[in-house]
């Protein structure tokens, strides 16, 4: 690739995970998971309060001032 034909950086946006403020220049819900060190884990996510399934993460898009929650299940009883 050269100079030329570089892409440009992803924008960085302000969101809020668990509660906490955070800037991030994922784009995708799928690609914050990843850049949050949750890789392949399984947790479950929203976004503003709506569940996002697995499946379409890697399709959902992030916009600023968004509310993810990002929970990881517990073993035990």
């Amino acid at each position: 690739m050269t100079a030329a034909q570089v892409m440009p950086a992803a924008p960085n946006r302000d969101i809020i995970v668990n509660g906490d403020p955070v800037t991030t220049g994922a784009s995708t819900l799928a690609d914050l998971l990843i850049e949050l060190g949750y890789g392949d884990r399984k947790v479950a996510t929203a976004i503003n309060g709506d569940f996002v399934p697995e499946a379409v993460r890697e399709t959902t898009g992030l916009v600023p001032n968004a509310r993810i929650e990002i929970v990881a299940p517990r073993q035990g009883g």
